[in-house]
C-alpha cells in the first residue's frame, strides 16, 4: 500500500482573545476525570470557494475565531496546577486543575495536501484513510493534561485540490462535545456575520452538587503527571458507515416487534432509534469478535448530564457534563440469543436509571476517591458508543456553504468504539464512525444481519451556487 501523501504547512499563527482581567476557573470532577485522556479531533470537509484563495479561507477563520474568542475567552487559555496542602503538617495531599484566563492564545495552521481530492478523504464503501486523515490535525498524540504547555485548541485548514478541510484538535478537559460544538457554531455564525450577529453567550460558572460556588476537584497526587497514562499504539481500521432515517426506523420496528412477541410492552413503548442503532452495534461487533459463549459483554454510551439534573443545567453551560453508562453484563451468547429486541430495551433501561440521583451518586463516589480516566477503562470485550448525532456538525457555514463531511482524527479509538454524527441529508438520519481491529472488522464485513441496514454510500455532493455576499 502506498504511503500517504504529505501535507505542507504554509503557516502557522496565534488568535488572541483582547486583553481582560486575568480569571481563573476550576476544573471539576467531570473535567479533571479526563485529563488523560486525548484531545477531541473533529473535522469538516468543504467544497473549495470559489470567491477567495486558500490563504483567504485561512486568514477569514483566524479573524473569526479572534471575535468567537471575546466571549469563549477560556479556549485561549493554558491549565494551570495547585497544590493543596495539609493545613497543620503543611504535607502535599493533593493538587488540582484550573483553566488560566491569561489570553495565551489558540493556534491556526494554513497546510497544502498536494495532490489529495475530496473523493480519497470519502472513499466510497471502503476504510476511512486514516492515513491521509491524521494529517490534517494538529496534536494528536496530545493529552489533556499537555494543555499546561500546548494549546487548548488548535485549528488547522487543509487545502486540498478541490476542497478545504478544517480540523480542530480541543481539549477535552475543558469541556465536552456539545459545549464544543456550540463554540464551533458560533464561530462559524461570526465568520458569516463578523460581529453583526447577536449570539448568546457561554456560561463558564461550573456545576456544584450543593447548588453553591464550585471548588476544584482535588485529585490525590503531588502533581498530575503522576495519573497520566499513554495508550498505546493499535492497529485498528474504521469504517464510516451510513443509516438513512428509513433504515433507522426498520430497527426500530424490528425490535419493537420482537418485544411485544416476547410481551415487554414498556420496553416497546419506550423504544428509540439511538437504542436500536446500539442494538445492531453491539449484537454484530460482539459476533464478528468470537467472543467464548461465557465471556460477559456490555454496551456502553457516552450521556449528557445537563437535561438529567435537577434542576437542570442551562444548554450554554460550558464545561464537561457527561458519563459513560452501560447495559447489565451478559453473556456473549445471551446477547446473540436473545436477539434485537432485547438488546435494544437493556440499552433503554441503562439510559433510563440515569437519573439525577444517579449522577449525584457518582460524584459523591468519584470525591470519595479521585481517579482520571486511562485507556485502562476501555472494555476489549464491549462496545461504546460516543460523539451524537444531535451535535449540529452541519450547521458550521463559515460563509460558502454547509460541510460536505464531518471526520475525526486518530484520538481517542480503540477496537469497539463507534462516535455517531448528524446524516448529512438530515432527516434523522445517523452516520456511525466504527473503529474495530483488522481482524474484526474483517469478520463483521461478512455479517448479513449488519449490512442489511447499512444505507450505500452516495457520491460526493455536487456544490450548490455560491451565495454572493451582499
Amino acid at each position: 500500500m502506498p504511503s500517504p501523501p504529505m501535507v505542507r504547512v504554509v503557516s502557522s499563527s496565534t488568535v488572541k482573545p483582547p486583553p481582560r482581567p486575568r480569571e481563573r476557573i476550576p476544573l471539576t470532577s467531570w473535567d479533571a476525570s479526563m485529563l488523560s485522556s486525548n484531545y477531541i479531533q473533529k473535522g469538516l470537509l468543504f467544497h473549495r470557494p470559489t470567491s477567495c484563495s486558500p490563504v483567504n479561507v485561512a486568514d477569514h477563520l483566524a479573524a473569526a475565531l479572534g471575535d468567537a474568542l471575546v466571549h469563549y475567552y477560556p479556549i485561549a487559555g493554558r491549565f494551570a496546577t495547585e497544590q493543596h496542602r495539609d493545613e497543620h503538617t503543611g504535607a502535599v495531599v493533593g493538587c488540582s486543575v484550573h483553566v488560566d484566563c491569561a489570553g495565551q492564545g489558540v493556534e491556526v495552521v494554513h497546510a497544502v495536501a498536494d495532490g489529495v481530492t475530496m473523493a480519497d478523504v470519502l472513499p466510497r464503501d471502503a476504510d476511512v484513510p486514516r492515513g491521509v486523515l491524521a494529517q490534517f490535525f494538529q496534536l494528536t498524540d496530545a493529552v489533556n493534561y499537555g494543555g499546561q504547555e500546548q494549546p487548548l485548541f488548535a485549528v488547522q485548514v487543509t487545502d486540498l485540490a478541490d476542497g478545504v478541510f478544517v480540523g480542530f484538535a480541543y481539549n477535552h478537559a475543558l469541556s465536552d462535545g456539545t459545549a464544543f460544538w456550540d463554540f464551533v457554531n458560533y464561530w462559524a455564525a461570526l465568520a458569516r456575520a463578523r460581529l453583526g450577529l447577536a449570539a448568546p453567550k457561554p456560561s463558564f460558572e461550573r456545576w456544584s452538587p450543593d447548588g453553591g460556588a464550585a471548588g476544584p476537584a482535588v485529585l490525590p497526587c503531588a502533581d498530575v503527571s503522576e495519573l497520566i497514562e499513554r495508550a498505546p499504539p493499535l492497529q485498528l481500521r474504521e469504517r464510516m458507515l451510513h443509516f438513512s432515517a428509513e433504515s433507522l426506523e426498520a430497527l426500530k420496528e424490528r425490535a419493537r416487534e420482537e418485544l411485544l412477541a416476547a410481551g415487554d410492552t414498556a420496553g416497546a413503548a419506550a423504544l428509540t432509534k439511538f437504542q436500536a442503532l446500539s442494538s445492531l452495534l453491539w449484537r454484530c461487533i460482539t459476533r464478528a469478535r468470537r467472543l467464548a459463549p461465557e465471556q460477559e459483554t456490555t454496551c456502553r454510551a457516552a450521556i449528557n448530564n445537563r437535561a438529567r439534573l435537577r434542576p437542570q443545567l442551562p444548554q450554554d453551560y460550558f464545561g464537561n457534563t457527561i458519563y459513560a453508562i452501560g447495559t447489565d453484563s451478559t453473556r456473549a451468547a445471551d446477547l446473540l440469543e436473545r436477539g434485537h429486541g432485547w438488546a435494544a430495551a437493556a440499552v433503554g433501561r441503562a439510559v433510563a436509571a440515569h437519573t439525577d440521583a444517579s449522577i449525584r451518586a457518582r460524584v459523591a463516589a468519584w470525591t470519595a476517591r479521585p481517579m482520571v480516566y486511562t485507556h485502562r477503562f476501555f472494555d476489549p470485550t464491549g462496545t461504546m458508543m460516543g460523539s451524537s448525532p444531535r451535535f449540529d456538525m452541519y450547521g458550521c457555514d463559515f460563509g460558502w456553504g454547509s460541510p460536505v463531511a464531518a471526520r475525526s482524527g486518530m484520538a481517542n479509538k480503540f477496537d469497539g468504539k463507534t462516535s455517531l454524527y448528524p446524516g448529512r441529508e438530515g432527516a434523522g438520519s445517523i452516520d456511525a464512525e466504527l473503529t474495530l481491529s483488522p481482524d474484526n472488522m474483517a469478520a463483521l464485513e461478512e455479517d448479513d444481519e449488519f449490512w442489511a441496514a447499512v444505507t450505500p454510500d452516495a457520491p460526493v455532493p455536487v456544490p450548490a451556487p455560491e451565495k454572493k455576499a451582499t
